[in-house]
């Protein structure tokens, strides 16, 4: 299994150098080709240089492209694989970068799934001067696993099949040929994703549970040059070219494509409300507002989030004790967020049930609350406000006592909506004695669990939960199978 390691430039050098060092130092000697888009910066004077001294010590590793006529970025990349020697293509742009055993990792885990076409691994993100802003998530279990061909694209459609950006990601170059490249047709950066599409039609895919990229984050870097109905179009485009590809054995488990679209006008119109950009909520997000199909998936990639974020990041749940004395702790201003943020679930929760009415009436006054949206968006968006995801644990945990209080600000207005107080408290103690169990808070969990188990309330309750539960996760889940296991 031989790599090549393709890296597109234009007028970045010192980005560029960063890249082509990082690629020359990996553990695992391998084919680096640099595709210049015309650069005027000094590049051509430095790559040719560079690889000239290296070819002068017997290392013809680096191959250095200059392309006439500036192409784009798509085509450039198309331009490297075509000229690239290796297996396996690990495309890099120039403000990102290897770890040191990148590649030798790649080969070792697709060395287990010789069916693999694409490989992808977790990546660090990183500012302008290389500090570490955040880590993109684990999607699987081990160290490494993979996903059979025939569930990539169902799993691509429901979003839990997420590759990545392209430092993440390597793949077959025979298959990547196969598929005609990429499309320089297409916008708003999803010239990738779409790759990734075409490609998993050729064999497995392999993911590795450690970080062994770095992609820059640039501040205020909001894609500024398409307009979000330009990237909404082309989202919905790669939705419909995935839909397409699904494997006949999800035929009957997923949505339909009217749904997806109106999924994808709430998705677009959050991203438009973060960035203040009324017309465009109207434009795309209006027409999916009464759509009760897409608030469910909305909800669903939700939930998935907050899931993920309480296992991984939960460490204790705080005593009776401490909830009260966390909740006294709470401002005026942190109250009113809690009732809006509640009013706001509620109504979209009612919207999910198919009950317009209510629904709308609940969450009215809370659309108003640029706050409680911030929260809902943590949610859906979690990059965009991590400092909310410790907020929506603090929630979770301040629960049980600010339930009761935020019951006594909304029940006047919106008795007939709400369920009794007694059930959700119950709720509350069922969830808060799962998560001391996890965290293997036994003391703690008794004191959740012992009031609940002489309650016929209580029961009811976890009857309930669990009926909801198996109702919401009647979607199969994508199969991941572990190659290599935790250490």
């Amino acid at each position: 299994m031989k790599f090549s390691i393709v890296i597109t430039t234009y007028n970045r050098l010192p980005l560029l150098q960063r890249a082509i060092r990082t690629a020359l130092s990996q553990s695992i000697p391998c084919e680096t080709i640099v595709i210049d888009d015309g650069s005027s910066d000094g590049t051509q004077e430095y790559t040719s240089a560079l690889s000239q001294e290296l070819k002068d010590c017997d290392d013809g590793r680096l191959v250095y492209h200059r392309n006439e006529t500036n192409l784009g970025h798509s085509r450039s990349v198309n331009l490297g694989v075509e000229l690239a020697t290796g297996d396996w293509i690990k495309l890099v742009d120039d403000d990102d970068y290897l770890a040191p055993n990148c590649i030798e990792e790649m080969q070792r885990a697709i060395a287990l799934r010789p069916q693999a076409a694409l490989c992808s691994c977790q990546a660090i993100q990183v500012d302008d001067e290389e500090g570490e802003l955040s880590r993109t998530q684990s999607i699987g279990p081990g160290k490494v696993f993979y996903i059979p061909q025939e569930d990539i694209h169902y799993g691509m459609l429901l979003e839990q099949v997420p590759f990545g950006t392209p430092v993440q990601v390597a793949f077959r170059r025979d298959a990547f040929l196969k598929t005609g490249g990429w499309d320089s047709s297409l916008d708003a950066n999803f010239d990738d994703i779409d790759s990734w599409v075409k490609i998993a039609q050729f064999g497995d895919a392999v993911f590795i549970n450690q970080c062994l990229a770095y992609r820059t984050i640039w501040s205020g870097s909001f894609n500024q040059k398409f307009s979000l109905p330009a990237r909404f179009r082309t989202n919905l485009a790669i939705k419909q070219k995935i839909y397409a590809f699904v494997s006949e054995k999800y035929r009957d488990e997923i949505p339909s494509l009217e749904t997806l679209e109106n999924y994808l006008k709430l998705h677009w119109g959050l991203v438009a409300l973060k960035h203040a950009r009324w017309r465009d909520i109207v434009l795309i997000a209006w027409p999916a507002i009464a759509s009760p199909a897409a608030w469910n998936l909305l909800l669903a990639r939700a939930n998935r989030a907050i899931d993920t974020a309480s296992i991984r990041q939960l460490e204790a749940v705080p005593t009776a004790p401490e909830v009260l004395e966390l909740f006294q702790q709470i401002e005026l201003k942190r109250i009113k967020l809690l009732r809006n943020q509640t009013k706001q679930c509620w109504g979209l929760t009612a919207l999910q049930e198919g009950r317009i009415l209510p629904g709308v009436r609940s969450a009215t006054s809370a659309l108003l609350s640029q706050e409680a949206w911030k929260l809902l968006m943590a949610s859906t968006l979690p990059q965009t406000y991590p400092q909310y995801g410790l907020s929506q644990k603090q929630i979770e945990a301040n629960n049980l006592a600010a339930m009761q209080r935020i019951y006594e600000l909304v029940s006047s207005r919106y008795h007939d909506q709400l369920p009794p107080t007694q059930e959700m408290e119950v709720h509350l103690r069922w969830r808060l004695f799962g998560q001391a169990v996890k965290s293997r808070k036994l003391v703690q969990a008794s004191r959740f669990l012992l009031p609940a188990l002489l309650s016929p309330v209580a029961w009811k309750t976890l009857k309930n939960i669990g009926q909801f539960r198996k109702s919401s996760t009647s979607i199969s889940p994508v199969r991941k199978f572990v190659l290599v296991g935790k250490e």
